[in-house]
């Protein structure tokens, strides 16, 4: 994970990440694996490959960290210039082996490679469709439901038409990289509510949900996928060709892939992700902030928001004044060391080891905080435990203040779209304010960041935001919840339509 951690189950966390490279005269499977390394914070629960040499698909998918789930023999199998991987953190399809991807089909039209970041809503009614329809299914996963939908227009139509058809069927998010054979799709929902990415590396292409995958290739950003766009690779990793396949007029690009998902090295809808939490940083502090001694961030995610925030505490104070030449502001510092060989602490099967979790994951340093007004700031609080056992710790130390300071706005409803984040029993802040969340939490005072300086940081008004988890109102059709739009919903039809 990239941001606060693990620490006791209170963090959201991610579902996935996808890639795919076409190569014009050089194997695929090294440089998925090397990319895939590169999104292991997006999904830890499985990876996989999937390669095509041009006469037939290869696949190897396994459990665990990427480092874990491929040998050198393994990648060796993967023959091939054309491939794509996937990174897994589930939310959607059971922990098994059998909702583990890329999803691998052959059918009269050839083969199938599917990886899905994302959900979909509608998973449900489509895969009753399929299945009446004679489709088998051997998992409960979203994912296959795509990869079926799609081979069942691929056995009469085109390869754009058949996609455009399945864009017009599923409903809600997904970025996915494909192979049909030996050639690379790149797909992004209509809204564009979970990143994806187009690349140029060495001798070919590539397609992934975050930059840093093409970096960690020596490759250069081309551009963000459009939303509603299907990108095709040429099979000899000579070109690509694009295709608008559904236009809206607004999007849905999820604001927390800035605030916590992405790496913050990665450039997401055109916006480098360190640059945009030291923004809402620097927000936070015209919003909320508070003089103290020292200011030190939960790492990993909280650094940028913090360095920002001092950033502004340096010109001016938090009444808004100019500050003194003469006044330094608020003094930053790393006071919370970060043990990174402790494993995923949802694995611990008590609630007291659970919580014992975070004082082996961080460790104040006393010297920074003794005798101190501190202020901590964090990317987010889902549950409180985290939050309320940080704030214990650094009064440990000796803080004499606590100063709770968050980079997003209050979590108070749960996401449908490929974040596994808590549901509304479990988030603090559904049923409680900010101020019975501060006494819950034992800080001296306590403060989000409002929903419109996350909109400006970002450059984007809030209509083209995903906001569900903290409006409660979703840009897709969730069965008993609210819309904050007018949603363009597909409808029952087992048949591709006519363009």
């Amino acid at each position: 994970m990239n941001a606060g951690g693990d620490y006791g189950g209170d963090e959201p966390r991610e579902k996935c990440g996808v890639v795919g490279v076409s190569l014009e005269d050089r194997e695929a499977a090294r440089p998925l694996y090397y990319a895939l390394y590169a999104l292991q914070h997006r999904g830890q629960e499985s990876a996989g490959i999937v390669t095509h040499d041009g006469f037939q698909q290869h696949s190897h998918v396994e459990r665990g960290l990427v480092g874990d789930a491929f040998e050198a023999g393994d990648l060796a199998s993967l023959s091939g210039g054309t491939g794509i991987g996937h990174v897994r953190y589930p939310t959607a399809g059971s922990l098994d082996k059998s909702c583990a991807q890329p999803f691998s089909v052959s059918f009269k039209s050839g083969s199938l490679g599917l990886s899905h970041n994302g959900n979909l809503v509608n998973a449900d009614e489509v895969r009753e469709e399929l299945a009446a329809a004679g489709h088998a299914f051997t998992s409960d996963g979203d994912t296959e439901v795509i990869a079926h939908d799609l081979a069942r227009n691929l056995l009469e139509e085109d390869l754009v038409r058949a996609v455009k058809h399945t864009m017009n069927r599923i409903h809600g998010s997904y970025s996915l990289a494909i192979t049909h054979d030996d050639t690379v799709l790149g797909v992004r929902d209509p809204l564009g509510n979970r990143p994806l990415c187009l690349g140029k590396i060495d001798g070919g292409y590539v397609i992934a949900s975050e930059s840093a995958a093409i970096d960690t290739l020596d490759g250069e950003l081309i551009r963000d996928v459009r939303p509603g766009e299907l990108v095709v690779l040429d099979p000899d990793g000579t070109g690509y060709d694009t295709y608008q396949l559904v236009e809206r007029e607004s999007t849905a690009h999820c604001f927390f892939e800035h605030v916590y998902f992405a790496r913050p090295d990665s450039v997401i809808d055109e916006s480098l992700v360190y640059e945009v939490r030291r923004k809402l940083g620097r927000k936070l502090w015209e919003e909320s902030g508070v003089e103290s001694d020292v200011v030190m961030p939960v790492p990993d995610s909280g650094r940028a928001f913090a360095s920002g925030y001092v950033d502004a505490a340096g010109e001016t104070t938090a009444d808004g004044e100019p500050r003194a030449a003469d006044d330094g502001g608020v003094e930053f510092a790393e006071g919370l060391m970060k043990n990174r060989y402790v494993g995923r602490t949802f694995i611990m099967p008590t609630q007291d080891e659970r919580e014992r979790a975070v004082r082996l994951k961080l460790n104040p340093i006393r010297s920074t905080v003794e005798g101190k007004s501190v202020t901590i700031i964090d990317d987010s609080i889902v549950r409180g435990t985290t939050s309320t056992q940080l704030v214990e710790l650094v009064r440990e130390a000796g803080a004499e203040e606590v100063h709770l300071r968050i980079g997003a706005p209050p979590i108070l409803a749960p996401c449908y779209f490929g974040i596994d984040m808590a549901t509304r029993d479990e988030l603090i802040a559904a049923d409680a304010s900010t101020e019975e969340i501060r006494q819950e939490v034992g800080a001296d005072s306590l403060s989000y960041l409002s929903i419109d300086a996350v909109a400006e940081a970002l450059g984007e008004s809030r209509a083209d935001l995903c906001l569900g988890c903290v409006t409660g109102e979703y840009p897709f059709d969730v069965e008993g919840e609210a819309t904050d739009r007018d949603v363009d919903a597909p409808v029952s039809d087992p048949t591709p339509a006519d363009d």
